[in-house]
């Protein structure tokens, strides 16, 4: 095993009256990862991250809750960097959201297509920079980054905080330092004569690509995507069921400070224990998210099925609700095929059952929200 005192992060270098800093290659850094701690640490985390797997092969009709969670690590990762969405306005339409908060709406909508469009791709193509570039120009396009080169590696210096580069808390490598390093990074994931676990190697992958901060924007959402994409990648998920960013969201401070730690004091090992703390925590959360939902399905169809004859196309609208919680009666009329008279009349057999809760408390272009279901996400066990 190697001293972990050992490890070098890096170095800064000299540019413009300023320093960057420019990481060592990942590969350097999978040499340290081993010590007792992150050993028992990998071993919990392994281990729920397995359970949590099984649930998802298991589940009937897993995609239409993994919907849910994809809203929901859209919602968390954006609100890390400023963006203020709660998660039952992610689920609107865009006509039903307030206009003064469409612009953080959009930035929720474009992460879901993007991250969507990348799992899509995973299913044909191996995970590539290039995939990445895409995931990206999908991310900030048509939202306040949009001239901000989507898609496209940088050719300019960034920084992270600080009114200028000059009282800045962060400058990444320069420009011309970037494509050689994410060449690096891209064979680090898929080197399979390095001998280190997945999820170990995945946290040094995140830290390494959010120290290059490859992008002028977006480099934090694209980072944390990452990392569920990686493990579907590699057959670690079935299905993309993990999402750390409501962990780093929820430990914010602690989060940066640990990235930070590795670039100043060059420790790679604290990094590695909280990111795998952040695996075992969201694991049992999303296992435990699972398990409610199972709970509330049973729940919720025995109501349904007491509906006399209207119990078949109630049990219709039940099922549509795990993907679209949110409807108004002129939805609940065009899914099921009904006059808006019937609609209307289902959703407050729906009101009176429990299952739904009128949002807007006006007699007109009322919003249905299948509350018990979206709270489920909205908890944090």
């Amino acid at each position: 095993m190697e001293d972990q005192e050992k490890f070098n992060a890096g170095i800064y270098t000299q540019e413009y009256q300023y320093k960057s800093f420019l990481p060592s290659n990942i590969a350097d850094a999978s040499k340290y990862w081993h010590t007792l701690d992150v050993d028992l640490l990998l071993e919990e985390a392994t281990r729920l991250l397995g359970e949590l797997n099984a649930y998802s092969t298991l589940i009937p009709d897993v995609d239409f809750f993994i919907r849910m969670h994809t809203f929901k690590e859209a919602t968390a990762s954006s609100a890390i960097e400023g963006t203020r969405t709660e998660f039952g306005e992610a689920l609107l339409d865009e006509n039903e959201v307030k206009p003064e908060r469409r612009d953080d709406w959009h930035e929720v909508q474009n992460y879901t297509k993007a991250m969507n469009y990348a799992l899509e791709c995973l299913e044909e193509l191996p995970l590539t920079m290039r995939l990445l570039n895409e995931t990206h120009r999908i991310l900030m396009s048509g939202a306040r980054g949009q001239n901000r080169a989507p898609g496209e590696i940088r050719r300019s210096q960034n920084w992270i905080g600080g009114a200028t580069i000059k009282d800045a808390f962060f400058i990444p490598p320069s420009a011309e330092k970037v494509p050689d390093l994410l060449s690096d990074l891209e064979k680090f994931w898929h080197d399979d004569l390095l001998s280190i676990p997945h999820l170990v190697k995945i946290a040094l992958s995140h830290y390494q690509f959010e120290t290059i901060h490859p992008y002028l924007d977006g480099n934090g959402r694209i980072g944390r995507l990452l990392i569920t994409l990686y493990l579907v990648d590699k057959g670690i998920l079935r299905k993309p069921v993990l999402y750390l960013s409501d962990f780093f969201e929820q430990n914010r401070s602690s989060y940066y400070d640990a990235l930070t730690l590795v670039r100043t004091q060059n420790d790679i090992g604290h990094w590695i224990k909280f990111f795998l703390v952040g695996v075992q925590q969201t694991a049992l959360s999303s296992k435990r998210t699972f398990e409610a939902i199972i709970s509330l399905r049973t729940e919720s169809e025995r109501a349904v099925m007491q509906m006399g004859k209207r119990a078949k196309k109630a049990l219709q609208l039940l099922n549509r609700l795990y993907t679209q919680p949110i409807v108004t009666p002129r939805n609940i009329a065009t899914i099921l095929a009904i006059t808006p008279q019937s609609a209307n009349s289902l959703a407050k057999a729906f009101e009176e059952a429990g299952i739904f809760r009128e949002m807007t408390g006006y007699k007109r272009n009322r919003l249905f929200m299948f509350q018990k279901y979206v709270d489920i996400f909205n908890s944090r066990t």
